[in-house]
């Protein structure tokens, strides 16, 4: 497959329709935010597609319009593709593992939030955040992934933290925003978990409205409509998607 131009990629969107709750929402935000490669197996007309954005994939169109090798760009991420493409995956790939990825849509927003350790605040990220977010360190560097990194998820208006002073403890953000859905993941540091810190942060983020730049952008607030949820990557403890149409 080729890389595509970013000239080539608004056209491509037909491939994944956007009203679908969860991975689907991954190529509308790579369109949005820039973050994502785009590959397809000819320019004009192609026949198959794939999108990449973190670690994660999809890829749609038909398998036997690949030849060997076409599928070495999405090598170490989670692929969501029809099962017609595990044969040419098994080829490309020295191991595959079929995951079922299950998606649970919200439909009422979340009716209390949970009580705080002492000196723990729930707060909306700021781009002075950055700093506190990328020292939560490598293993959870995969949180901030399909922003670009830090800096873009603290200044995107879309995360909340847990914090005790200047520390981040636990983090929920919309991992993949698209204009029907959030979808949503969190994670905790070990020595903080089972203090509903992360269940904190995803009832603030479901339950407050977007500043005024992401609205306009299009997404409404996430307490407009249901929303779902999904196990998110090693290290994290769940993702979900908001609905917000």
């Amino acid at each position: 497959m080729i890389q595509l131009l970013p000239h080539q990629i608004p056209a491509l969107s037909r491939w994944f329709p956007a009203a679908a709750p969860g991975p689907a929402a991954l190529a509308e935000h790579a369109l949005a935010t820039g973050t994502g490669q785009w590959w397809a197996d000819r320019a004009v007309h192609p026949r198959t597609v794939a999108v990449r954005c973190a670690d994660h994939a999809l890829l749609r169109g038909d398998p036997d319009a690949l030849t060997a090798g076409d599928l070495t760009p999405l090598a170490d991420c989670w692929i969501d593709a029809h099962d017609r493409f595990l044969p040419v995956l098994a080829t490309t790939f020295d191991r595959v593992t079929p995951w079922e990825r299950m998606v649970y849509v919200q439909r009422t927003p979340p009716s209390s939030a949970p009580r705080l350790p002492w000196g723990v605040t729930v707060r909306r990220l700021t781009p002075e955040h950055a700093p506190a977010l990328a020292g939560l360190g490598t293993d959870a560097a995969w949180i901030h992934g399909t922003w670009g990194g830090p800096t873009a998820l603290a200044a995107s208006g879309l995360g909340w933290a847990a914090l005790h002073k200047d520390r981040i403890l636990a983090v929920a953000c919309a991992y993949f925003l698209s204009s029907t859905h959030e979808d949503i993941a969190c994670l905790t540091v070990p020595e903080h978990r089972r203090e509903h810190l992360a269940l904190a942060c995803v009832t603030a983020l479901c339950t407050t409205s977007r500043p005024a730049a992401t609205r306009r952008a299009g997404p409404a607030p996430a307490t407009t409509a249901p929303a779902a949820c999904s196990p998110g990557p090693p290290g994290s403890d769940w993702s979900a998607s908001t609905c917000t149409t």
